[in-house]
């Protein structure tokens, strides 16, 4: 039990650092509520299980190959460096605010999925990470405790972005326009900053 909860503390602390989904949940979130906010980290969560479980089926090496990296890096830039856009110009639209206009839920979980599958350094993550955990997992216990183990990081990031999806809910409801206006914008900077990151990446793996 000690050492499922270990891995539970392990996926929250690997989900805490502010990168491009913590960014969109934090900008759903102040716009839409906590269900958005919510669904933008579960859709997350799917992209990660799409990775894990080709780690788990031994194809990591397919995603080590030059065309997928390149492929990712841009793919990455240009969803991230659009999602920033979209969200710096609802600013500009004066809807940067709490408001009442319904966004599909769908938009939400997609926007998650599409922002975590198109992100390097999750793969990074994923690849190296959880590849060397379900290495020793193997070696010490055995085949059977890998789905428990990765069950255990996999409730810790669900943990994160409930945490997420309150904090972003709590200034939905509480927040002033001007507090809700400047995190949609240091938000949207943000996604733009990663994605223009991701591109330089792929121009590196092009011409460099």
């Amino acid at each position: 039990m000690n050492t499922f909860i270990s891995y539970i503390i392990l996926g929250l602390s690997l989900s805490a650092p502010i990168g491009p989904v913590n960014a969109a949940q934090l900008d759903k979130g102040i716009k839409h509520g906590f269900l958005h906010a919510w669904l933008v980290g579960l859709g997350a969560m799917a992209a990660d299980v799409i990775y894990m479980l080709f780690i788990y089926l031994g194809l990591a090496h397919f995603l080590h190959t030059p065309f997928m990296k390149t492929f990712l890096w841009a793919f990455g830039f240009f969803v991230l460096v659009y999602t920033g856009i979209e969200s710096l110009l609802q600013i500009n639209k004066g809807h940067a605010t709490r408001t009442t206009k319904e966004e599909s839920t769908g938009k939400s979980f997609i926007s998650g999925f599409l922002l975590a599958l198109s992100n390097p350094l999750n793969i990074l993550f994923w690849l190296g990470i959880y590849g060397s955990i379900l290495a020793q997992t193997v070696e010490s216990y055995g085949m059977r405790y890998v789905f428990i183990y990765s069950l255990g990081i996999f409730m810790g990031i669900f943990l994160w972005d409930i945490i997420m999806a309150a904090i972003a809910s709590t200034l939905y409801k509480y927040g002033s326009g001007q507090i809700i206006k400047l995190i949609s914008a240091l938000a949207g900077v943000s996604l733009i900053g990663f994605g223009f990151y991701f591109g330089y990446q792929a121009f590196k793996a092009l011409f460099l």
